[in-house]
């Protein structure tokens, strides 16, 4: 089958477009002819090795410990391993994997759900990583209650779009900030309020909400504090340098534990929960994937790089088409 391959870090070029064997499922996993994959930051991130610590959390210090790329899968269930009890060949499903960028990829039984009838395979595959995100952000993290001023900076993005939705899923009054470009489309997808942060601050503007969602990490401690209200809480998800990082791990705990207001960060938790969440908001039209662009399988490159110039409007999508070796 053919698979995007990565031997060592470093940028986009080094992904390789290979021809390699067949995966054969474990006892708890299902084997899946993947019709479509998503690209997200957490790929770019490990196509580079960055930010360094990850590679000391078990990526690989010198180069990737693993040669498979992608998260997001979508497909039909080709085969299931004997512990395997809620598949059978023939399934669509959608969730997540290691290595979905590939003609096959295996995923455990716990990581994937049947695929909403009412979308496609494209549209499902957009899905778990940045709804995960989302989700767990506003939710878990968040404490996300009806009624809430809601804002979602880099709500233009992939996690930022479901971002945006689920909040109003939950009753919020959500507030986008996003580059000139994307506020109509932000408006159409639902969000109350939209702020250009090319004319405007949302730190500075002398608005106050009762949670924030930030996608892209580029604000200081001081900053979020100042946008929040008493009892406030900003949940980072994004990622946007060492200096950002390191302050809203040390100097956001601390703040969080010496006044109202909290500032933290989250990593995602996939989970089969989670996943069956989404599935049913999906399912009843509250949140719809926004998709910028389609690449196929063979120019995973170069979708990483349109994805790391931080412009896409929604997900990037990865298409597989099958070859009649497969």
């Amino acid at each position: 089958m053919k698979a995007i391959v990565i031997t060592k870090y470093g940028s986009p070029d080094v992904l390789q477009f290979e021809e390699v064997e067949k995966p054969t499922p474990k006892d708890n996993q299902v084997l899946v002819k993947v019709q479509a994959a998503s690209a997200n930051p957490l790929d770019w991130h490990g196509i580079r090795g960055k930010p360094f610590i990850a590679r000391l959390m078990g990526t690989g210090l010198l180069r990737p410990k693993s040669s498979k790329v992608g998260a997001d899968v979508a497909g039909r269930v080709e085969a299931v391993g004997k512990d395997v009890t809620q598949f059978k060949p023939g399934d669509e499903v959608f969730g997540g994997c290691n290595g979905s960028f590939a003609e096959y990829a295996c995923a455990r039984e716990d990581r994937v759900a049947l695929k909403p009838a009412n979308l496609s395979f494209e549209e499902v595959a957009a899905v778990p990583v940045a709804a995960y995100t989302a989700l767990q952000g506003l939710r878990d993290k968040g404490h996300i209650q009806p009624g809430q001023k809601v804002l979602v900076n880099g709500a233009s993005g992939g996690v930022g779009t479901f971002a945006v939705q689920i909040a109003k899923s939950f009753g919020a009054e959500v507030t986008g900030v996003c580059s000139t470009r994307n506020l109509d489309m932000l408006r159409k997808i639902g969000a109350d309020h939209v702020i250009d942060y090319t004319q405007e601050d949302f730190t500075k503007n002398g608005q106050r909400y009762d949670l924030i969602l930030d996608a892209v990490g580029n604000h200081s401690v001081s900053d979020y504090k100042r946008a929040l209200n008493p009892e406030g809480v900003c949940v980072v998800v994004g990622f946007s340098g060492m200096s950002y990082m390191i302050q809203h791990m040390i100097v956001g705990s601390f703040a969080s534990k010496t006044g109202s207001k909290k500032i933290s960060m989250m990593l995602t938790k996939p989970n089969k929960e989670d996943l069956i969440f989404m599935k049913q908001l999906l399912e009843d039209g509250k949140v719809v994937p926004v998709i910028d662009r389609r690449y196929p399988l063979s120019e995973v490159p170069e979708a990483i790089r349109y994805l790391e110039a931080g412009h896409a409007q929604g997900k990037v999508i990865i298409t597989v088409e099958h070859s009649d070796k497969t």
